[in-house]
């Protein structure tokens, strides 16, 4: 080894989904939404004045900031934005878990929050799931230095309601809870409305699933005034301008067209609950999801066989061969109607 080596800040990355670069596919594997993005937000990129570009953006992301709160009947100062949730995320871990005890996150959830622990030298600890995926929420009654739940549950699509988090909350006051709510827009119900009576809540949410705008890369989070005003301390410790001008203007216009992104919901949801009819038919097991995708087992075929076989009539969907409790599961982003129906057609043509 070269000496400076030894100093290298050395982790395990993320892995994130493929992102194939094929002119035709089926693209199930990263949970993006199948339809476009509100039309106003087409009217918005048509309209942006590209002269802005030569200038720096407002710091504050003020606008999306104000849309935001409106959005959700808070004070501005109890909202932060950055560049998707991933990068809220990390710097609320950065700016909230800092002690020497564990912090506590499940063993199957988004595998991130084991990422930034190991960067940020966060000692923390994995309670496991129980045997149908679900929170055993007494392992979160023990002395710990901050708590994170994805709900609903990444890769499991399991939600759990709000009694349930509050019960975690009230067991857990003098620390940080943070709870990420990345696919709650597709049948559950946001810890928003608990943050006025929990200091120590903070809520994030992103732009990328509901309102399909994953390439925009646009996250945020709600909490106490007190919460908000440390992000931004950190933030502002080490890049004033997280967020573009094309994303803070655009990001606007995606919060206003409500009816449409009520529409877009309603048709994810319902295809949800059709492609888990079909799965069980095809000889599947699946999980209750709550997200605009299905986690699913055959009962015969192993997952990797089936990801192989859609890969090669290239339809995309993930696996997590890595984690021996669910290796033998398929992630399946909920698609168009159309593109459902390949798959399906796909797999009965291959295990009938």
């Amino acid at each position: 080894m070269r000496a400076w080596e030894k100093n290298f800040r050395k982790v395990e990355p993320y892995v994130p989904g493929e992102q194939p670069k094929l002119d035709t596919m089926i693209k199930l594997n990263t949970n993006e939404n199948p339809y476009p993005p509100a039309p106003g937000v087409l009217q918005a990129m048509k309209e942006f004045d590209v002269d802005k570009l030569r200038l720096y953006p407002d710091d504050k992301s003020d606008i999306l900031v104000g849309a935001l709160a409106d959005y959700y009947q808070v004070d501005k100062n109890q909202v932060f934005v950055g560049v998707g949730s991933d990068d809220v995320l990390g710097m609320a871990f950065l700016s909230f878990f800092n002690s020497d005890k564990p912090i506590l996150f499940p063993d199957i959830t988004y595998s991130f929050y084991q990422v930034w622990a190991n960067l940020y030298k966060i000692p923390y600890e994995t309670p496991a799931l129980d045997e149908n995926f679900r929170i055993k929420k007494e392992d979160y009654t023990k002395e710990n230095g901050g708590v994170v739940l994805a709900n609903p549950n990444a890769p499991t699509g399991i939600y759990e309601d709000l009694t349930f988090i509050e019960d975690i909350l009230q067991h857990n006051q003098d620390v940080i809870v943070i709870v990420d709510e990345a696919y709650v827009d597709f049948g559950g119900k946001s810890a928003i409305e608990l943050i006025d009576r929990y200091e120590n809540l903070l809520v994030v949410q992103t732009f990328s699933k509901a309102r399909s705008m994953a390439g925009m890369r646009i996250g945020y989070c709600i909490g106490n005034k007190d919460l908000i005003k440390v992000i931004n301390d950190v933030k502002y410790s080490y890049n004033s301008y997280t967020m573009n001008q094309t994303s803070i203007y655009i990001g606007v216009e995606a919060v206003k067209d409500e009816a449409y992104f009520r529409e877009n919901l309603a048709k994810i949801m319902e295809e949800r609950e059709r492609t888990i009819v079909e799965l069980k038919k095809l000889g599947f097991t699946c999980t209750d999801s709550k997200t605009n995708f299905v986690f699913a087992k055959h009962k015969t075929v192993p997952a990797a066989e089936l990801l192989e076989m859609l890969r090669k009539q290239n339809i995309f969907v993930r696996n997590f061969a890595s984690n021996p409790r669910i290796s033998n599961y398929l992630r399946i982003t909920i698609g168009t109607r159309e593109e459902m129906d390949s798959l399906f057609t796909a797999i009965q043509e291959y295990i009938m």
